[in-house]
């Protein structure tokens, strides 16, 4: 006959969906901040909701992350983080809520003065989608920035014209 260990009845926070982000920019290396780490690290965050513990979850540290948000093209994963981060609870996590999301939706947007270089990471790395289960981080899913791709064919279109 089989037990079943019994389900633990703890009340679970209301469940955020974090918006798809691009990651940050970065130099690859295979102990550093890779897209798939940055991903992982926000899932681990929206679960946890502390910093060192979703750091230690991705091996690595506090004040990496925390210098990671802090860089140049980083909006994205910065409003990640506070909509990992943001509480439902009160009106004022609301308010706070409803900022991150706003400021997630104008990261994703590809600005007039992106760089080529800059929409090609884009393409390249995608958009990383923080996939979470009743408050539980489960994994991550990298979907194609389509985006970003027509405006490098628009830009190198453009500049081919020019030539």
């Amino acid at each position: 006959m089989k037990h079943y260990p019994p389900r633990s009845h703890r009340p679970r926070r209301p469940s955020i969906t974090i918006p798809p982000f691009h990651a940050v920019p970065l130099r690859h290396r295979t102990d550093g901040w890779a897209p798939v780490r940055q991903a992982e690290f926000i899932g681990h965050l929206a679960a946890t909701r502390s910093v060192a513990a979703a750091a230690r979850g991705v091996s690595m540290a506090r004040e990496t992350a925390y210098r990671l948000r802090a860089r140049f093209g980083a909006q994205g994963f910065a409003a990640a983080w506070d909509v990992a981060l943001a509480s439902v609870q009160s009106e004022a996590g609301r308010a706070r809520l409803d900022a991150a999301l706003e400021a997630a939706r104008a990261a994703k947007q590809a600005d007039r003065k992106v760089t080529i270089a800059e929409l090609e990471w884009r393409v390249a790395s995608g958009l990383w989608q923080v996939m979470l289960r009743g408050g539980r981080y489960v994994g991550v899913v990298r979907k194609p920035d389509e985006t970003a791709l027509l405006a490098l064919l628009s830009r190198t279109r453009a500049a081919a014209g020019r030539a």
